[in-house]
């Protein structure tokens, strides 16, 4: 839970480590481990995401330029998020570095909630679960299967960041184009649903 706040901790360390104690001693269950998990991974994400909407985004205004993220790249970053936000969302909670951000951006550039909460709750569910049934199931192998797998699974998520901010950066006029007719049609959106 605390390390999707964004805390840097060792969740997936920890839930390998639970797992094989569970396997090996029975003090704990298969499936407490993995509500442990799936509840901690969901409740973390959503915290991360409040503190992200409440404090992120005003960060990123006052302090974003200094790090190449302007007001039309914040709003283009909120495009994306909620055009797109949802598969990154489930693809973050896979990698390590990204698992411990993701839910604090997504708040941050104003990811719509549902969306975020759909995506958070299914890929926490396939991560915790995912972990921990299969280290208790392969035990002592686990180190064999998540080696290349953990490589591969890395140097795919390297390429496509790199594509992607390669198009990202080619594109960036024509996505900002369409970010602020966007940003305006949810503003409208958003506008009507408050009055009555």
């Amino acid at each position: 839970m605390f390390e999707s706040t964004g805390v840097p901790l060792p969740a997936e360390s920890l839930l390998i480590l639970t797992s094989l104690y569970a396997a090996k001693t029975h003090h704990l269950s298969l499936e407490g481990v993995m509500a442990s998990a799936i509840i901690g991974a969901i409740l973390g994400d959503n915290l991360g995401y409040e503190i992200g909407r409440r404090f992120g985004y005003g960060l990123l205004e006052k302090h974003g330029s200094k790090i190449g993220l302007n007001s039309d790249r914040l709003l283009l970053g909120r495009y994306l998020f909620r055009h797109y936000g949802g598969l990154g969302v489930l693809m973050g909670r896979f990698m390590a570095i990204l698992r411990i951000f993701i839910a604090l951006l997504a708040g941050a550039v104003r990811m719509p909630w549902l969306q975020f909460f759909f995506y958070n709750a299914l890929g926490g569910t396939l991560w915790g679960g995912s972990y921990v049934f299969i280290t208790y199931k392969l035990g002592e192998q686990i180190e064999d299967f998540s080696g290349p797998v953990g490589i591969s699974v890395g140097v795919v998520a390297v390429l496509g960041m790199v594509g992607g901010f390669l198009f990202l950066r080619h594109h960036e006029h024509a996505l900002l184009e369409k970010a602020k007719l966007d940003e305006e049609q949810y503003l409208a959106r958003q506008k009507k649903k408050r009055t009555p």
